[in-house]
């Protein structure tokens, strides 16, 4: 079974098992996280409906990705700037897909107690 979700305005395709790197995420590794936003799920070549489920996983690793330079340039004008750049990642293994989100009941209304009959006040 498969999944793709949407996380770190990326999306990802996902199966049980596998280890994937998304935008930084709250939690320490050990934590487990579950991904709520499911786009498509299915088994081989069939798609399944995405009501209500989510994908859990666990967190392995905060880390950070490559560094990359940012070189800015004008010709003929000694202007250059020279930056570098580390974007914070977190790495997780899927642990299950298809676990079904837990509903909080909504409160129920008390019905109102009808109010007893009082007898007309005889004039």
């Amino acid at each position: 079974m498969f999944a793709i979700v949407r996380t770190g305005g990326k999306q990802y395709r996902v199966a049980a098992g596998d280890k994937i790197v998304v935008e930084k995420l709250d939690g320490e590794a050990g934590s487990s996280v579950t991904l709520g936003d499911v786009l498509l799920v299915g088994e081989g070549s069939e798609l399944k409906p995405t009501d209500g489920l989510t994908v859990s996983a666990e967190i392995i690793a905060q880390a950070k990705g490559e560094k990359v330079i940012v070189f800015k340039k004008r010709r003929r004008h000694n202007y250059r700037r020279k930056n570098g750049h580390r974007q914070n990642h977190t790495i997780l293994k899927i642990t299950a897909i298809g676990a079904q989100e837990e509903k909080k009941a909504a409160p129920k209304a008390k019905k109102a107690a009808a109010p007893a009959e009082t007898p007309a006040a005889e004039a």
